[in-house]
Order: structure tokens, then sequence, then C-alpha cells
């Protein structure tokens, strides 16, 4: 009894403390905010040893103190959880960094009863600073839609595509500058590249509003790193139709610009925009890729995009001291893969030379005859694995393509002593570092020592920009609610506990794909915001994905539209 009593004391106490905390903090011209989306504290050290056996002998017997960009700017640490998930999706975490509010998982710049919340970018330029977005994502991934967008559902993607180029936003274009992956979200359903489902050209309406837009590596070196004649804003450069390449793989092909090649074109771009200006910018950085690898349990590739996020980090330091008048923090909006690192020698990682990912393309678009050879010479060797016995190559070759990937990522990671608990989120707390010059470093440090949640960190930026997040919010709200997009529900089967296989997912979503404009019966099924009365509409079915549970995601009309008098098409079937 007696530890129940001092446990619930220790609770009421730290709440008290996060609801109390204020900031006399330091005042800054410009806020530089980088998410190394997926990225916890075993990633940085797989990376840190990754460097310094490389720069120190190669001895893992013998290693070497060492230490990376972040590693030098450690503030303190952020918790990560959601309103309804103690293990959040990246959406409720960019809403908490982003918003300062707590909500669901999936939802992108609204709170837990779906209204729009305002956002740091948007306080920003209703204050008069430049804004950017900077992305190896699609643009319109969770991450970045937070900042720009308000949906009740991140999968609403071609609705936030419009809202982040203010063709459908109520406040207009609040962001000047984008780059990121993504590209056929902006084009028409008529352009062979499209994932639209409709006409609208997100490209033609960007340039009639003033904004140069940009698809390829050609185009983007036209601004010259930002100095030249061409880098005016505001503007758009969406490098892939969809995510852009990891950074193992754009190394090869140089047909994308670095995450690195873009802020430091950002960074520039932004500087002189704001030369004459008393109000500076604020520009948020994802390292986005780094979740995808941990998502798929690929090792190297989540190795290389951490290096490069702490070149990211090292560069904004350098930029940091040159202009004094500039904060930066970051933190990841949580772990992903569940990552350890026993028995760990990561010396083996130097041999891969690609992503899964890429592996996977390559090997699926193979129609030679002998696969056993172009796995063997191409496949193998670019994955860290040659030399592998002949009864393992012949395992290899008896699977299904899906299943050989997974074998590869359990072959890479063990043969680095890599280990990884899931393929989703964990919830582990997540590594706050941050930097500034002089006076206000030491006042950063002061100020954001320490345990936060992650809706605190908006509120510190809020305080240094003199900006207001609630003024947004009712801003946003004076235009009603018809303008936030109906939510996307979850569709779930039971899988009775065993993994799902992909034959599962095609058929729930040719079920529900038959459902389209259908009245489907939901009794007793709750979505992550509300309980759905009885009936509701399928507007579209997407992709499914893979956990405990087998999942696809329908676009649901309002409950209120629909006739609840209407038969049933379909009966949701747990199985």
């Amino acid at each position: 009894m007696q530890y129940r009593v001092v446990f619930a004391a220790a609770c009421g106490f730290v709440a008290q403390s996060h609801a109390a905390r204020t900031w006399n903090a330091t005042k800054a011209r410009n806020f530089i905010y980088i998410v190394p989306d997926g990225f916890g504290p075993a990633s940085q050290t797989m990376a840190r040893d990754y460097v310094s056996l490389l720069q120190n002998g190669e001895n893992p017997s013998a290693p070497v103190s060492f230490q990376l960009a972040a590693d030098k700017l450690v503030l303190g640490n952020v918790q990560t959880l959601s309103s309804d998930d103690l293990i959040t999706d990246s959406a409720a975490s960019a809403t908490a960094f982003a918003c300062g509010v707590k909500t669901y998982n999936d939802a992108v710049g609204v709170d837990a009863s779906g209204s729009p919340v305002g956002t740091i970018l948007e306080a920003a330029h209703l204050a008069e600073y430049k804004t950017g977005l900077v992305v190896t994502s699609v643009i319109n991934h969770a991450t970045p839609a937070c900042y720009s967008a308000h949906v009740l559902d991140r999968n609403s993607y071609e609705d936030i595509a419009a809202q982040q180029i203010g063709y459908s936003h109520p406040l207009g274009s609040v962001v000047d500058l984008l780059f990121g992956g993504g590209r056929c979200y902006y084009k028409p359903q008529s352009d062979s590249g499209s994932c639209r489902s409709d006409d609208v050209d997100l490209f033609s309406w960007a340039e009639e509003q003033g904004y140069r837009v940009m698809q390829n590596r050609e185009q983007f070196d036209k601004l010259e790193k930002g100095k030249g004649e061409a880098a005016v804003l505001p503007y758009i450069g969406l490098f892939n139709d969809d995510q852009m390449m990891y950074e193992i793989d754009r190394v090869r092909h140089e047909t994308e610009p670095s995450l690195l090649e873009m802020v430091e074109t950002a960074l520039n771009t932004l500087d002189r925009a704001t030369a004459d200006s008393e109000k500076g910018y604020f520009l948020m950085i994802e390292a986005s890729r780094i979740d995808h690898a941990g998502h798929a349990n690929d090792p190297a590739a989540h190795l290389h995009d951490i290096i490069m996020y702490n070149d990211v980090v090292d560069y904004a330091k350098e930029w940091i001291d040159a202009h004094p008048d500039t904060l930066m923090m970051s933190a990841a909006d949580h772990e992903c893969g569940g990552l350890t690192l026993n028995g760990f020698n990561p010396l083996p990682l130097r041999g891969v030379s690609a992503s899964l990912e890429e592996v996977n393309r390559l090997w699926s678009v193979y129609n030679g005859t002998d696969r056993r050879g172009y796995l063997v010479d191409e496949i193998l060797p670019m994955s860290g694995l040659a030399g592998l016995s002949d009864d393992v190559v012949d395992m290899l070759l008896s699977l299904e393509d899906s299943e050989l990937i997974s074998q590869l990522s359990g072959l890479i990671s063990d043969a680095a002593g890599v280990h990884w608990s899931t393929g989703g989120h964990s919830a582990v707390d997540v590594t706050l570092i941050g930097y500034g010059a002089g006076s206000k470093g030491s006042e950063l440090r002061a100020a954001m020592a320490g345990n936060w949640d992650n809706t605190e960190l908006p509120r510190f930026i809020e305080n240094v920009l003199s900006v207001d997040l609630t003024a947004v919010t009712q801003k946003l709200r004076a235009s009603g609610t018809d303008w936030v997009p109906k939510k996307s529900a979850t569709f779930t089967k039971e899988t009775n506990g065993e993994a799902p296989l992909i034959s599962d997912c095609k058929k729930l979503i040719e079920e529900l794909a038959g459902a389209k404009n259908s009245v489907i019966h939901t009794s007793g099924w709750k979505t992550v915001a509300e309980n759905i009365d009885e009936f509701a509409i399928v507007r579209s079915v997407g992709t499914c994905s893979f956990g405990s549970r087998l999942t696809a995601y329908g676009h649901l009309s309002d409950p209120a539209e629909v006739d609840q008098t209407a038969k049933p098409w379909l009966s949701l079937i747990t199985y």
C-alpha cells in the first residue's frame, strides 16, 4: 500500500510539472527543426560504432570512443505516446511536434476530436516568416503533412497535397519552399505518372500561383545551392514519383539530390529571401527514410540514412555558427524496428551496396533465364552476402519474392549482430538535441535540458519566434470544418495470431473494393476517433499494413449522410 501511495504521488507530480512548464528563453530570428523519423538510441549507436571502426583500425575487439555530430548536442529525451496508444504513429507524433496537442494515431493537424489545430509552420507564416519543408519521403507523408495540412486520416494523400500547396487550404499557400518526393500526387489522373483519382493538376496550379516547379535533378541544380538567380521563393521540387531513394541507393544512381544538398539549398534560399526582413524563417527537415528502413528491418539502409542525418546536423551547426540568430532542435517522432545490438559488429554492413527495396526491385523485374546466376552474381554481392553455401542459395530460390527479401534481411542483420523486435514502431523515448551559438546556445541548453513530452517542443518554438499557435487554430476554425476531408477508417480481420500473407491482404482489399459507394454494416466497430453509427459508406480502398492484424484503409463518408434504412451490403467478419 505504501508503494502505491508513493507511485500515485509521483505520477501526480510529473503530470503537474509538464503542464506548468513555461520558458523565458532567448528569442531567435530563425528556427530549424529536424525530425530523424524512426530514429532511436540504438540507431545512433550503430552508426557511431560503424564510422568509428572505419576510422580507427576496423578492429571491433579494440573499439575507440567516438562521437558523431548529434552526440555532441544532446539536451535530453522526449516521450512519444499518442492520445490513444502507448506506441505512436508518425501522424500523431508529428501533430504533437507541429501543433502542441495530443491526438490519435493517423490524425494529421487535428486534435483527438477531429477539429483542426494550428501548426507552428502556419503560425510562422501568419507572422510573416518564410517557411520550408525538406524531406526524403513523399512530401505529403505524415510528418510534413502535419505541419501544412489538416485531415482526419494520414492516408488522405490527395487532400494533403492539395492543402500543402494552398489549393484547398483555408489560409492559402503557407509553405514557401517544398523539397521531397511524391510527384505523382501533384499530377492529374490523365498523366501516366499520376496516383491521383481526379483531374486536379497541382503542379500547373502552383505555377499559376508563382511557384517555380522542379521535377528532376537538372532543374534542382539550376538553383546553384540556393545562391543562383533561379533560387527565388516560392518553389517546389519533387524528385521522385514515390519516396526519394535511400541514401545507399542514391549515391549509385545520382539522379536525385541528397538530403544534405536540399538542406543547403533551402537554407541559402531562405536566408537570401529574408535578408531585408525583420522576420526570418522556420524550416522543418525530415530524414524520412530512417523509419522506412526500420520498418523493412534493413540495417544497411538504416545505417546510411542515419549517417546522412548526422551530416545534416553537422551542417546545421556550422550554419548556425555563421548565422547566430538561428536555433536548431532535433528529435525523432518515435523509434522504429525495436533495434537491439546483441553480438554487434557493423563491419559486415560495409559490403552492402543497395537497400532491400532496391534489391527487391531488381529481383522482381529480372526476366532472364538464369535466376540462380543472377542471384549469386548480382543480388547476393550487393546485399553483402557473397559466398553463401549452395544449400542457402537453393533455399532462397525456393521462396516467393517477398519471403526472399525477408530472408535477406535476416541474413544481413545476423551477419552484423543487429536484431529487430518488430517491423513497426516501439514506445521508447527518443533523444533530443539542439544547438545555438554563444549565449543563445547556453540559454537553449538551460531551457530544454531534461525529459519532455513531444507536445512541449512546439510551445518552446512558439516562444522563441514570438508566434501564436492559438490564433492560428481560431483562424482555421473560423472557416468551419467542411474543408477538413472526411475520415479514413481501418477495416481489420484477425489472422489468429499468425503472420498475415500478401494473399490475405489482396483478398481483404478485393472484398472492400467491391463495397465502394455501397453501404456496409459496421455494428460494434469502433474507429480510432468515434463510434460509427451502424452504417457507413466506403468511398475508396487503399493498401494493407501488416502487424498482428491485417488492415486495409477505406475512406468513409459522414455517417449522417448514410441512409440507415438501407440493406447492409457487407458485414465485416473476424477470422
